[in-house]
Formats: C-alpha cells, structure tokens, sequence
C-alpha cells in the first residue's frame, strides 16, 4: 500500500467531502461532514486529537439523529 504525506491525505479527504456535498442529500452531507472532520487530522494548522475527534463526530451524528438542528 502506497504511503502519502498528510498534506495529501488531507486534500483528498476534503475532495471526497466536497463531492459528497454535490450529491444534495441530507445522507450525502452526514457522511461529508465526518470526513471534512477525519480530513483535519492531518491539517497542520487543526490541533485534532483522536479524542476530540470522536467527540465532534459522535456530535455530528446525534445531531443529525435528532433530525438537525434547531435554531
């Protein structure tokens, strides 16, 4: 298996959100958001631990559970 650097990880992760976004279905948008998330593993410039990670995507899911937020 081929070995990329984070920056690379990190840049297809986030294409992969962006063209689960073009698919306009609230599933398509679940799934994009958790992986624009995992994506900021490997930013640089995101201070994302394993932990914090878990939390915001456990997060993502309950919300979405609850069919969304309510503002």
């Amino acid at each position: 298996m081929a070995e990329f650097d984070d920056e690379t990880k990190r840049d297809v992760l986030r294409a992969v959100a962006e063209d689960l976004r073009a698919e306009e279905s609230d599933e398509a948008e679940k799934i994009a958001a958790l992986v624009h998330r995992v994506s900021d593993r490997y930013d640089a410039s995101e201070e994302a631990s394993s932990e914090a990670l878990y939390r915001n995507m456990r997060h993502i899911l309950d919300v979405s559970e609850r069919g969304g937020l309510r503002r």
